[in-house]
Order: C-alpha cells, then sequence, then structure tokens
C-alpha cells in the first residue's frame, strides 16, 4: 500500500512539500484550536476540527528505513506493506475492505525516519477508523503465506524504481553522499535483502518500534475535537508495549565526489547535492527560502529561468531539501542530454555562488519571501495533508507550528540570511551523480 511520492518524501520531494507537510495551520481550517493530549501509556495524540464531511486519521511512528537492523535492508518500507496483512481479529481480506466498504481508503507510506498509517472516512465513521489503526499497530501477525506474496510485490516495487532513473539518482545519490550510515540504503531495501526477511522480522520490527513513546496519533475531523480526543483514547490507551532506546548514529562527512554511471539511457539525470542543517535548526527557515528561490515549484525559480526558460537545456531542473533529525541534505536535480551536463552543472554552482556572493536587494528579497508565503498558504488547502501535519509537527518538534508562526519566520529572515547559507553551500561544493 506504499505509495511513491510519499515513499520516497526523504529523498524526491520539493521544498514546497516539505514547507508545506511541516508548518501548515489547522487553526486556519476551523476556528476551533486542536487538543494535544498524552495518554497514560506515553502515546501523544493530536485532534482537530475541518468543515466537509471526510474524516482523516493516522498514526506516525519515528522510525523508518534508518532503524533497518544491520543485513535487513528494506524491514521498515516490508512492514508498511505487510501491517495490513491480517491481525488475530482479522483476515487480510477484512483488513483491507473495513474501511474501503464505506468508502473511505486505508494506506501507508514509509520514509527515512518515520512510517505513516492513515486513512479517511466519511464522517460518522471515526470509531471504526480509530480502532483499525489501532488493531493493526498491536495485533498485526504477518502470516507468512502473505508475506510471501507480498513480498513479491516489493520486489517488483524495487525494479520500477531501479528502472525509473530519475528515481534511481536519488536513491544512489543518498548511498554515497550517506556512505558507511544508515541513511545510506534504499527505503526499499535490495533484491537480496528483500529476500531474507519473514514475519518475524517484521513482527520484531513493529515491537521495537511502535512503542507508545515513540508514536503519534492524529484525528481531523467535523466533529468535535474533543469527541474525536475520546474516540482516540479509548482505542490506543491500551497499548502497551515497552520502550527501547533508539540511537542514530550522526553521518560522517564524505569527500567530494563526481560520478557517472552509464545505463545507455538517451536522458542524463543528475543529482547535485551539500550537506544542509538539521530539521530542528534556526537555520531551516533559510535554507527552505534558498531552496525556494533556487529551484522551488515556480516557474520564474532561478535555475529554471536560466537552465531551461533562458537555453533550454534542461526537461526539468528542481531542488530539494530533505532535513532529518540530525543531519540534512540540499539537493538539485536535473534532466537533460548528456553532452550538456558539465554546462549544467556550472551554471548550478554560478547561481548558487551568485547568491553567496552578493546580498539582494531589498525589493526582491521580499518577493521571494511573498511568493514563499504565498505558496504555504496555497498548500494549507489540502485537508488531508494538514491532518498529517498535526502528527508531524507533534512528533518532530514536540508542539504544533502554525502558518502565522511559520511566515513570521519566513518575514523576519534578512538578505544576509540567505546569502550566508548560499556560503554554505559554495563553501562545501556539490557531490554530483550523473545516471545515463
Amino acid at each position: 500500500m506504499s505509495q511513491g511520492p510519499f515513499l520516497a518524501l526523504a529523498s524526491l520531494s520539493v521544498v514546497s512539500v516539505l514547507l508545506f507537510g511541516s508548518f501548515m495551520n489547522i487553526q486556519d481550517v476551523d476556528s476551533a484550536a486542536p487538543l494535544m493530549h498524552t495518554l497514560p501509556n506515553g502515546m501523544r495524540v493530536v485532534t482537530g476540527r475541518s468543515d466537509g464531511h471526510v474524516t482523516y486519521a493516522g498514526v506516525l511512528t519515528a522510525s523508518g528505513s534508518r532503524e533497518d537492523p544491520v543485513g535487513k535492508d528494506g524491514l521498515a518500507h516490508f512492514v508498511e506493506h505487510t501491517i495490513f496483512k491480517g491481525t488475530p481479529r482479522r483476515t487480510a481480506s477484512q483488513v483491507s475492505n473495513r474501511m474501503e466498504l464505506v468508502g473511505g481508503e486505508l494506506n501507508a507510506y514509509t520514509t527515512k525516519e518515520e512510517i505513516m498509517l492513515y486513512t479517511t472516512a466519511p464522517v460518522g465513521y471515526e470509531s471504526r477508523a480509530a480502532e483499525l489503526m489501532a488493531d493493526l499497530v498491536e495485533n498485526a501477525h504477518f502470516p507468512e503465506d502473505e508475506v510471501s506474496r507480498e513480498r513479491g510485490v516489493v520486489d517488483e516495487e524495487i525494479n520500477s524504481y531501479r528502472d525509473n532513473a530519475s528515481f534511481a539518482v536519488y536513491d544512489e545519490f543518498d548511498e554515497l553522499f550517506f556512505k558507511g550510515n544508515e541513511l545510506a540504503h534504499n527505503i526499499l531495501g535490495y533484491h537480496d535483502t528483500l529476500a531474507g526477511l519473514t514475519g518475524e522480522d517484521a513482527r520484531g520490527f513493529l515491537e521495537r518500534n511502535f512503542t507508545p513513546g515513540n508514536m503519534v496519533a492524529y484525528m481531523l475531523s467535523p466533529q468535535d475535537p474533543r469527541k474525536s480526543m475520546r474516540v482516540m483514547e479509548r482505542c490506543f490507551a491500551g497499548l502497551s508495549r515497552r520502550e527501547v532506546e533508539r540511537c542514530r548514529v550522526t553521518p560522517t562527512p564524505q569527500p567530494l565526489f563526481d560520478e557517472v554511471r552509464d545505463r545507455g539511457n538517451s536522458q542524463a539525470n543528475v543529482v547535485m547535492g551539500a550537506p544542509a542543517c538539521a530539521q530542528d535548526s534556526d537555520d531551516r527557515f533559510a535554507w527552505y527560502l534558498l531552496c525556494n528561490m533556487l529551484g522551488g515549484p515556480a516557474m520564474n525559480s532561478r535555475l529554471n529561468s536560466v537552465l531551461r526558460e533562458r537555453r533550454g537545456l534542461v526537461y526539468t531542473v528542481e531542488s530539494s531539501l530533505a532535513l532529518y533529525s540530525d543531519c540534512g541534505i540540499f539537493q538539485i536535480y536535473f534532466g537533460t542530454e548528456p553532452e550538456r551536463v558539465d554546462k549544467c552543472a556550472k551554471l548550478v554552482v554560478q547561481e548558487v555562488e551568485r547568491l553567496a556572493d552578493k546580498l539582494m536587494t531589498d525589493k526582491a528579497f521580499e518577493r521571494c519571501k511573498r511568493q514563499i508565503c504565498g505558496q504555504l498558504l496555497v498548500g494549507s488547502d489540502n485537508r488531508e495533508s494538514v491532518a498529517m501535519t498535526m502528527a508531524k509537527s507533534l512528533l518532530r518538534h514536540g508542539r504544533l507550528l502554525d502558518n502565522a508562526d511559520t511566515a513570521r519566520k519566513l518575514q523576519a529572515l534578512a538578505p544576509h540570511d540567505v546569502l550566508e547559507v548560499a556560503r554554505k553551500v559554495a563553501d562545501a561544493g556539490f557531490s554530483k551523480l550523473v545516471i545515463k
């Protein structure tokens, strides 16, 4: 039940996804303030009210592919797939039909540091949704026949990603950039590691990582947030699982690399990357703005203008910012003809150096801030993203961060703030991977 865009969030997202996914204002959806509560077992719950006729609910755990045991790359993602394959109370078919029979949906995705299990349903089915997710989180039993079948599904998913060079270049860049660290390996895992994964492995991962203190549950519904909170408490308060100490090792900086992998493709897919800040750093807002200015979703982004509109050198170009709990990576991707790679890469470096060498005028800088704040407001209209954000914000930052807070942080930036982070990129230099 993995979805590609969510699955590769850590490596493929543009800055708008990360920004909107972390800082939407739940209070913009409805004047009723969200409720936050920690259950006696240590699980945090956040509920809010929205308009419309749809309920959004989910469980987010602060463990992803980074928690894969040695030699079992892809286990977190495999758990995401197989958690739906039955509990002592329900068969796999009954799990999949539980929400679909009322017009809802049940799904999940995995990133390098998180797994999200989520559902949508018509209003009135809040208890049905919460009870199902609680049953899966606590009781999923990973029967071997179902696990074996799902292994084939994931195997094909690995093939699909490897065959798509625009996806593969991000994954393979991470393998080089984070070499020797648990962040390096592909979220999906590899054919040989997948072949060795068992239902027992999946259950062990669930027991270690889906613990109350490591999770946040959320519900966004047209009903009173207090009623939603009671539903969530009733369904999740009984979860009792021993907390496990987790120790993430911060990646060691790697020497710059410039590698070409020739696979006979007609197009060259290129990622250029440099270190960035961690997700709780005060510098992250300046990084967001730099990323948006260089290769954000707008057609007037600097790299789109320089590489595509003025010169017609690339099919596409975008920048992304993946911020993790203890580190980050800033990346620029472009697709072009193989013979144009060096010229494009040189223009990318020049554009970064231009921002690192000279302060923007106040007028130009204000335009950039106005644009990103407008994008943030437009993005906050997505109800499902708003719902997920309640959990993400509480899990990552320990509090709810809203649009107003983010806008204030962005508006408080001065030209020298972006110049400083641009200098960090320019000083560090870009590593580069080309798949063609």
